[in-house]
């Protein structure tokens, strides 16, 4: 039972070799970054990839930011302008390469208040201000110190936002105009019922359903039509359609002349309200972009690429960047009379899952925007403004996610996002901001102060427990006193921390009351996740060792036990599994049952109780695809079996799930060697002996090798002596790497350069591994060589 969660590296070979070293920050900087995908040296059909994606992403980017720029009343050619903007500007110069910028609805509440009080121009300008605050931002590298914002205010904002655009573009899908606010909207709503305008109300139900239904149609035929007409496209395009063919008399887009198009001007009213316009449009637009950007990289890992594009290696979001890139865009499309800009979280995943590959998708996305705003002017003047109504009504009711409430509720932090919610569609989006802060923060501190303390005698053995569940603070100090002060001088007392947090009150507290306790004669221990530890060790990644079984209050065997102290001792290590280390690692295995296991290693090793993976490699879930039998064999393709579950596990890592690398891990002592070895030519016809004859050509090659033989390395140049034993088992990783050779989707991935074979032994008394070094073979020459892996020396 592991006490941590160990540090995790997805590209660390579990042997301890170094392998292809990560690229410097000055090599990154200068572009020499290999992992930076390139078309001159890139696979074929990146090129196409990107291309297709970037077409996929202009035909959804195209009618919602149209249907943006009518929501928030700025003229329409400002939405084109954003989403030019933002896909050549923000994809050139942003941080995460896959993330697609533009208008965002997520904007859209406040770039409308801003028109209404201060009007386009000095939006435009505002605009230009927010970008030049990012740059300062970025500069500053505050980008992850943006992500401390609870995502349960984030989730509230963004679904109090959708709220507002959802009630007010309601009134356009009516045939009528929206109020000033949400509130003024509601209270308007039961008169725009009474009178709707048909032709208005039949534009807007078409698009609705259209864009609702789109995304099920069955069949191939469905993939087809979604793939050619994305719903938003199909959605606003049959609307309009309809709209021509019935001759209905409809608001439709206008785009004036270019000549005409308002450029912004110089900031014109109350310092205060412009700085506090300025710092909403930054937090908004930042928040919603680095959101974004670490969602791409999610959606970036779970996907897979066609098999000519697998050696594609998109670059993690930096996040600094990326944040300056939005800068960059916001200022040139503030400067070009275009709306705020932000990465979409939608648009970018469409992208992804379109198949693009780098960023120059997101750059070719936006110069089609560019020339759909120059050439397709009359096309784009046949669309009625109620389709486009309908289409961002769709999305704002779209933004209130039923995953976001069911997660907060999960974290009982629904409060914090109803308070966020609300505060947005009634006060305005900074001021909703500000109450969900205040609201977490109290939530924070209920939580601190609400430590449950309770103390009960076992009526058996005369234990005294005090139980605390919660994070121990100096607020719970008066009641943990009272507690520990009714404690009897000299009894035995188990104090069971629940919490994983303490404080240095606290602290002093229980180690006060402990020393005092014990002098009297009585006894302590302390269990959970923040008790105090004596014992552990100086590390820099803060791994605190396991306790074994024999020693563990959690898995003792209960003198009530019934005849079952095995079942106990199980049950009462899965018990402290979810009290001490399931809290650790939930959120991790979370993001793992999402996206699917991707481990980069295969780990063949023994059954032996003694060997644990997880420990001598450092690995956590998701790191290693293991396999485990009695002696680590590999039987060879083609051989009398009757289990195939090795070959069908390297099958699948191969294949399937792609790992990089095999590692064949033997051990000493092992049972299954000395059995071989003890064993005469043709042993009994049993399942363990009829198991063990793959391991007999192991016999076969230390016994035609002697002299040559695999050997240990010891600290210096001469290796040390190993028995005949320790021999057998060295000789079988080499023989098992042999049979691995020989399978055939071993022997492909192997002659195409994308998989590697490892050979390592673990001592088990020296708490010792060893990494197979295959210069030889043992053919007339010195055989191979184990070398010891040391603490700090990476091994060659």
């Amino acid at each position: 039972m592991s006490a941590c969660a160990p540090s995790r590296s997805s590209d660390a070979d579990p042997t301890g070799r170094t392998g292809r070293s990560a690229p410097s920050a000055r090599a990154r900087r200068a572009g020499d970054d290999p992992r930076r995908f390139r078309y001159g040296n890139g696979p074929r059909g990146a090129l196409s990839a990107d291309l297709s994606a970037s077409v996929a992403v202009f035909l959804i980017a195209l009618p919602l930011s149209l249907g943006i720029a009518l929501a928030t009343g700025a003229p329409l050619q400002a939405g084109l302008v954003a989403a030019a903007v933002g896909g050549i500007v923000a994809g050139r110069f942003g941080g995460a390469p896959l993330q697609v910028s533009g208008p965002a609805a997520g904007l859209t509440v406040v770039v409308a208040e801003l028109i209404q009080r201060y009007g386009w121009r000095t939006t435009c300008a505002i605009t230009v201000l927010a970008g030049l605050a990012q740059l300062g931002l970025s500069a500053l590298r505050t980008a992850r110190s943006a992500l401390m914002i609870s995502p349960a205010i984030v989730h509230g904002m963004v679904a109090g936002i959708g709220v507002t655009i959802a009630l007010a573009q309601l009134h356009i899908v009516l045939g009528g105009s929206p109020e000033s606010s949400a509130v003024a909207n509601v209270l308007a709503l039961p008169g725009q019922l009474s009178d709707p305008r048909p032709a208005a109300l039949s534009v807007g139900v078409l698009t609705v359903v259209v864009a609702l239904l789109w995304p099920r149609l069955p069949g191939r035929a469905g993939a087809l039509a979604r793939k050619v007409f994305p719903p938003a496209l199909a959605a606003v395009a049959l609307a309009t359609a309809m709209a021509a063919l019935a001759g209905l008399r409809l608001p439709r887009v206008d785009l004036p002349s270019w000549h005409s198009h308002a450029l912004p001007s110089l900031p014109e009213g109350p310092v205060l309200g412009l700085f506090a316009a300025v710092l909403t449009v930054t937090l908004v637009a930042s928040v919603e972009s680095l959101l974004s950007a670490m969602a791409s990289d999610k959606l970036a890992v779970a996907r897979t690429l066609p098999e000519h594009l697998a050696g594609v290696r998109v670059p993690r979001a930096d996040l600094d960047r990326e944040l300056r890139g939005q800068g960059l865009a916001n200022m040139v499309s503030g400067a070009l009379g275009g709306l705020a800009v932000t990465g979409v979280a939608v648009r970018t995943a469409a992208n992804i899952q379109a198949g693009a590959v780098s960023r120059n998708s997101t750059v070719l996305h936006g110069v089609w925007v560019l020339l759909a705003a120059g050439l397709l002017v009359g096309v784009l003047e046949l669309i009625p403004l109620a389709a486009l109504a309908a289409l961002v009504m769709v999305v704002g009711v779209q933004m209130v996610k039923i995953v976001h409430i069911r997660s907060v509720t999960r974290h009982r932090e629904v409060l914090v996002y109803v308070a966020t919610a609300a505060g947005v569609v009634l006060f305005g989006v900074l001021e909703g901001v500000g109450i969900g802060i205040v609201v977490a923060v109290a939530v924070a501190l209920h939580r601190l102060a609400h430590t449950r303390i309770a103390c009960e005698t076992d009526a058996e053995d005369g234990t005294h427990r005090v139980r605390v569940r919660g994070q121990l603070t100096f607020l719970a100090v008066p009641r943990l006193s009272r507690a520990l002060g009714r404690v009897p001088e000299g009894s035995r007392v188990v104090v069971e921390l629940g919490g994983s947090f303490m404080d240095h009150a606290a602290y002093e507290t229980l180690r006060d009351w402990e020393t005092s306790h014990t002098a009297h004669g009585g006894s302590v221990e302390i269990t959970g996740r923040s008790a105090p530890c004596v014992q552990e060790p100086a590390s820099s990644h803060g791994c605190t060792p396991w306790t074994p079984w024999r020693n563990h209050q959690c898995t003792r065997p209960h003198a009530d036990s019934g005849g079952r102290p095995d079942r106990d001792q199980l049950l009462g290590g899965v018990r402290n599994f979810q009290r001490a280390t399931a809290p650790l690692v939930r959120e991790e295995l979370a993001r793992l049952a999402r996206e699917g296991q991707r481990p980069s290693q295969l780990f063949l090793t023994c059954a032996d109780s003694r060997l644990v993976t997880s420990m001598i490699t450092s690995s956590g879930p998701g790191d290693l695809f293991t396999v485990r039998n009695v002696g680590n064999l590999v039987p060879p393709p083609g051989a009398e079996v009757n289990d195939d579950s090795v070959g069908a596990a390297i099958e699948y890592a191969v294949e399937v799930l792609r790992v990089r690398s095999i590692t064949v891990c033997g051990h000493s002592g092992c049972g299954a060697m000395q059995a071989l070895h003890d064993s005469g030519p043709e042993g009994s016809a049993t399942p363990l002996n009829r198991w063990l004859s793959h391991g007999r050509p192991s016999l076969e090659r230390l016994a035609a090798r002697r002299g040559t033989g695999p050997r240990i390395a010891d600290h210096g140049p001469v290796p040390r002596e190993v028995d005949e034993l320790e021999a057998l088992c060295l000789a079988n990783v080499v023989q098992q790497l042999e049979h691995l050779r020989a399978h055939p989707c071993v022997a492909r991935r192997l002659a195409e350069g994308s998989l590697e074979l490892h050979g390592m032994y673990f001592h088990v008394g020296e708490a010792q591994a060893y990494v197979l070094d295959d210069t030889g073979d043992g053919d007339g020459g010195e055989g191979p060589v184990f070398t010891p892996v040391r603490p700090d020396v990476a091994v060659a």
